[in-house]
């Protein structure tokens, strides 16, 4: 028998990889107890809700990219290759995780409650925060293009984020979001970075 901890990283695995296969974009409780091989009470002993099941997985989004974004934060580089680093880390996560690359979207919680797409969006707007930060960074040590406004920058940069991560999931996940990306990258830090 499956100790607890181990059975609800199971349900979370299971969730994401249904989300991977499901182009509807919605998982029930229903089909997720079959793939799991448990009831639908089962689940619920492990999680209070399915809202709670996608909590947990944003958390895992969360902890998995963040506590990589504060080594790449901690390393001593510029901030232009520091944004680079923090773009490449999320595109290779969503590369790696197809089911997760469609919760990131928000394509998951379509028909969810509405704190839930609010906490998946909360996702894009803290890599933008972060983003923004490290443009702000360049303009003090003028590596910034002078006519290069930091807020629209950071903004851009998640909306290629995005723009690729939702390629990869339109493709079926065939178009790898990080194939191209070093040209992509030369030619945004032209237009953005001295």
């Amino acid at each position: 028998m499956a100790k607890k901890g181990q059975r609800r990283d199971e349900i979370l695995q299971a969730l994401a990889r249904m989300l991977e296969s499901n182009t509807e974009g919605r998982v029930t409780t229903a089909a997720l107890a079959d793939e799991v091989g448990v009831s639908e009470a089962a689940l619920y002993r492990h999680f209070g809700s399915k809202g709670q099941m996608f909590e947990a997985l944003v958390e895992f989004i969360e902890e998995s990219l963040f506590s990589r974004v504060n080594r790449i934060l901690e390393s001593e580089e510029a901030p232009d290759d520091q944004c680079e680093q923090i773009l490449r880390l999320w595109l290779g996560f969503a590369a790696k995780n197809p089911g997760l690359a469609r919760l990131m979207l928000g394509e998951s919680v379509q028909g969810e409650s509405d704190a839930l797409k609010t906490r998946v969006n909360q996702l894009m707007e803290r890599l933008e925060t972060q983003l923004k930060q490290l443009l702000k960074q360049a303009r003090v040590q003028s590596r910034l293009s002078a006519d290069t406004d930091a807020l629209a920058g950071a903004n851009l940069l998640v909306a290629v984020v995005h723009g690729r991560i939702n390629q990869y999931s339109r493709s079926n996940f065939r178009n790898d979001p990080t194939e191209q990306w070093p040209a992509q990258w030369a030619i945004i830090q032209a237009g953005l970075f001295q």
